[in-house]
């Protein structure tokens, strides 16, 4: 398949490697950037552009992976005479923003993606999501080779799970951080959460969240809560989330 990669980011990265990896012929890479076009271009031996008009509009399928807040614009920008299938990779954007397009779906990688990490993408769950059957069958068969992890998804089910991976993901590092500053106040090391922490992911590999919760909010235990509370009387915003977190963890025990 001939596949131009619209961005040069994290994803557009990842999936413009794999995509090559797998024996497919990545043509163009499209950046606003010129020398980041050509980073990503040189390394999946395709042509770097920095304008949308200079699009090849004879490729099998255009991957639109840019933020999400640039969606809109690189697709009214894109020339009108596409007749290839025109994807973006976003989680919480609609399929219809594309609806310009006769062939159009969705490749939504449900991953927080580094270029300095390595992925591996046969780990990865893909949603996919396209204006027809034939344009999904294209996409499906173009990504089960990559990852068994490939699933069917529409834009509701796809935006549920975007926020759930922003609670699972951006979220819970949000807490490392909080713990970490916590641990500085007292001169630890944030070192030592990070067995609890791994634990703490290995559990649910294998047994549903609820079923492994621990700690003072799920035993109700008030007077360890209290204590903590009082500890962490320095910072109201703490304090409002430990009393939020604590009474989301008590009344889900109590179902």
């Amino acid at each position: 398949m001939t596949i131009v990669i619209i961005g040069s980011g994290n994803l557009a990265t990842h999936l413009a490697q794999t995509l090559h990896q797998n024996g497919h012929q990545i043509i163009q890479v499209y950046s606003r950037q010129s020398a980041n076009a050509k980073a990503l271009a040189d390394a999946v031996n395709a042509i770097p552009i920095s304008n949308l008009k200079d699009i090849d509009s004879s490729a099998d399928l255009y991957v639109i992976a840019v933020s999400d807040t640039a969606i809109p614009q690189v697709t009214a920008d894109m020339p009108e005479i596409i007749k290839g299938t025109v994807v973006h990779t976003s989680g919480a954007t609609p399929l219809d923003i594309l609806n310009r397009f006769t062939k159009c779906g969705v490749i939504y990688p449900a991953q927080s993606i580094s270029k300095q990490i390595e992925i591996d993408m046969t780990l990865i769950p893909i949603g996919i999501e396209a204006n027809s059957k034939e344009t999904f069958q294209q996409l499906m068969d173009l990504m089960e080779p990559i990852t068994p992890g490939v699933f069917a998804c529409n834009t509701q089910q796809r935006l549920a799970l975007h926020v759930a991976a922003v609670l699972v993901n951006n979220f819970s590092n949000a807490l490392f951080s909080m713990a970490q500053n916590i641990l500085e106040r007292e001169q630890l090391n944030f070192s030592l959460l990070r067995p609890i922490i791994l634990e703490t992911a290995n559990k649910v590999q294998n047994h549903l969240p609820s079923e492994v919760q621990t700690g003072p909010a799920s035993r109700n235990d008030l007077s360890t809560i209290n204590k903590h509370l009082q500890f962490l009387s320095y910072s109201n915003e703490l304090t409002e989330i430990y009393q939020h977190l604590s009474t989301f963890i008590t009344k889900s025990r109590q179902k």
